[in-house]
Order: C-alpha cells, then structure tokens, then sequence
C-alpha cells in the first residue's frame, strides 16, 4: 500500500509497510540505562534523603521539563515554532539532553518517526502506543523497534551537520557527569541521587507515561481523518507536563509554539516564551492561524466552542 503524502515532513517512504512491519527487540543500553537510574534514585535517593535534595529534585526536574524538553526539544529544535539567538537555542536543547531521553539528534529521529507513522493509516503498535500498560511500558522503556524497511530521514543540515548537536548527540550520557559533580561538591551524594538519578528517572518514565494516555485516553477538540492513532488531551497534568499534555492540540498543530489552544489549558511553557517575546530573546512564534490548513483535520466541537480557540 502507497503510503499518502505527510506535507512538510522530514521522514519520506513509498510503501505503508516501512511503518508496519518490524520487530521490537531489547536493548541493553537503553534498559540499562533506565534501571540503573532508577535503582540509584531509590536505593541511594530514600537512604541519602533531605529536605535540601527534594528541592534540588523539584527545581531541576521542573526546569529541564520546562526549558529543556518542552521549548528547548520540542517546540524549538523538532517544529523550530519560534525564533531565537543561537545562544538561547544551545541553551535550551542542552538543557533538553539533561532529560536524559537522548541525543538531540536521537530525540528528532525518534519523534520524527513516530510523529511521521501516526499520521499514516496505519503502522506498528510500538509507534502508536497500540499494546496494554504494562506491555507498552516494557517497550518504551527497555526496547527499540527495528523496522525491516525503514523510511527515509531527511534532516535539514543547519541540525544534521551543526557540531555542537553532534557532540551532545555523541555525550549525551556523559553530560550528566559535570552536574554530578557540581551536585557532589555541593552537598555529597544526596544531591547526586536526588539531583541527577531521581531527575533522570522521572523525566524518562513520565515520558512514557504521558505518551501513553495522550494516545490512548482524553478529551479530543480534534480529529485528524485517516490518522492510524489520534492525540489526547491529559486534563490535570498540563504543569507536571510544561503544557505538553495537551496533546491532541499537538496533533492538530504541530507546528504551534502554543499548546493549550482553549480557555483554562495552561501551558508553563507558552508562558515563558510569552515572557521571552516581551523582552526580545525570541519572536516569529507560529500559531494555528500561521499554519496552512489541513483538509484531514476535523473540529469535533460546537461551532460556538470551536471559536473560543486562543490566537495570541
């Protein structure tokens, strides 16, 4: 089966069957990897505990959410929805491989594909998030997929060939080492295991989590005709997220530098590109009204509700 045009994409293939047919395998470093934190923030973390390194978890897991994943990653790196120095832009993706997902080249990959597989009829339930909780979990966490035919990735060179993101993408483990020490030489291995162990972990498995009900449970405002899997609202989460719960607004816009589209989404981190808009250090931030109109995406609400979208 020919697979129908995504406009606008990275990824390109000629048959649906490149996002059908593979296998998922275990991986060893990425299991290791994942456990290894987790074992450390729990072992190390509950032994070690203070109110001084829960602050330290809070206050660093927020900001690489915040900074790091949602605008450094997402919105700027993968959608490039705003514009910003050079500076800012090194800033925030670093901040995003502090996350301890990946590489920034890596993390691109991994979206582009299954943002890419999604919007097609059809493709593997590891893309989709297609198998139960607790199958799913063992997947996202511990295994890869490896596709019998992959699709083609294109990406542009101002990413692909710029050699601070190829250095992060070949440290991105190791960057957690000079924050380790900084933490260590602040206060000893409490810090460690609170500030990089429970941080790395938290970020790794809300990932998943999050991915898992925002395909398979919540409030749509949208549906995009013909797509193998539809986005979801995750309602409660949007501050836990940085506004990346919302979404089904993603998957209806996923060029938005704005998340939470309707009165009462809050979206942290559109307020802090709000912030940054003000005092100069980003502009040309893309809203739906900005984005070329979509004949597969349908509005599944009232006509009265559909114009209450936000636009500024």
């Amino acid at each position: 089966m020919r697979v129908p045009a995504v406009e606008g994409h990275r990824v390109f293939s000629r048959d649906i069957d490149s996002v059908v047919r593979g296998s998922v395998r275990y991986s060893a470093a990425k299991s290791l990897w994942f456990n290894g934190m987790a074992c450390a923030a729990v072992l190390g973390g509950l032994s070690t505990i203070t109110w001084g390194a829960l602050v330290v978890f809070l206050v660093s897991t927020g900001t690489v959410l915040l900074l790091g994943h949602s605008l450094g990653s997402h919105r700027k790196l993968i959608h490039d929805s705003f514009q910003c120095p050079k500076w800012l832009e090194y800033t925030l993706v670093y901040c995003g491989v502090q996350v301890g997902l990946a590489g920034p080249l890596g993390l691109l990959r991994q979206h582009e594909l299954r943002d890419y597989a999604q919007r097609l009829p059809d493709c593997h339930d590891y893309l989709r998030h297609g198998r139960s909780f607790l199958v799913d979990g063992w997947w996202q966490l511990n295994c890869d997929l490896e596709l019998v035919n992959p699709p083609e990735l294109r990406v542009e060179p101002r990413i692909a060939d710029d050699r601070f993101y190829r250095f992060l993408e070949r440290t991105w483990m190791a960057q957690q080492l000079p924050v380790a020490a900084a933490f260590y030489l602040c206060g000893g291995w409490s810090l460690v295991f609170w500030g990089v162990c429970a941080r790395v972990t938290a970020c790794v498995l809300g990932h998943w989590l999050i991915g898992y009900f925002a395909h398979n449970h919540g409030r749509m405002h949208f549906e995009v005709r013909g797509a193998a899997v539809q986005g979801r609202n995750v309602q409660f989460t949007s501050l836990l997220t940085m506004g990346e719960c919302w979404h089904n607004n993603h998957h209806a816009f996923p060029g938005s530098a704005r998340l939470g589209l309707y009165p009462g989404e809050w979206d942290p981190g559109w307020w802090v590109l709000s912030v940054l808009r003000r005092v100069g250090l980003v502009w040309s931030l893309r809203l739906p009204q900005h984005l070329p109109a979509r004949a597969e995406l349908v509005s599944l609400e009232p006509a009265n509700t559909a114009g209450q979208i936000l636009h500024t």
